[in-house]
C-alpha cells in the first residue's frame, strides 16, 4: 500500500468550508472527491494533516467523511486508508470519527 500526506492548508484551502459544492469552492464534497476517493479505490493510505487551516466546520468534516460511508465505504475501510493528524486540534480526528460512525447508522 503506497501512502501519501493530504496537508489540507497547502494541498487544498487554508479556508476549508461548507458542505455542498454550491457552498463555495473549498467545500466538503470538493475535498472529498478531489482528495479521498480517490486514495480509498486504489488502495492506497494517506496521512490527512489539518494543522494550517483556519479552522473546520462541523458541515466540511461532516460531508468529507461521513459522505464518504453515504457512498459505500466502510468505516473500517476509511480508518485504514487514513490517518488524521491534528497537533493544533486533538478533537478534530474524534469528531470525524465520529460522523463516520454516525453515517453507518444512519445507513
Amino acid at each position: 500500500m503506497s501512502k501519501s500526506v493530504i496537508t489540507i492548508a497547502k494541498d487544498f484551502s487554508r479556508y476549508p468550508a461548507g458542505r455542498y459544492l454550491s457552498d463555495g469552492p473549498c467545500s466538503g464534497t470538493k475535498f472529498r472527491e478531489e482528495f479521498l476517493i480517490d486514495t480509498l479505490n486504489r488502495n492506497q493510505h494517506a496521512d490527512i494533516i489539518f494543522d494550517g487551516a483556519r479552522g473546520y466546520g462541523s458541515s466540511f468534516l461532516e460531508e468529507a467523511f461521513g459522505g464518504l460511508v453515504r457512498l459505500g465505504f466502510s468505516k473500517s475501510k476509511i480508518l485504514e486508508a487514513f490517518t488524521f493528524i491534528s497537533n493544533n486540534d486533538p478533537t478534530i480526528p474524534d469528531e470525524i470519527i465520529d460522523y463516520i460512525d454516525e453515517a453507518e447508522e444512519e445507513k
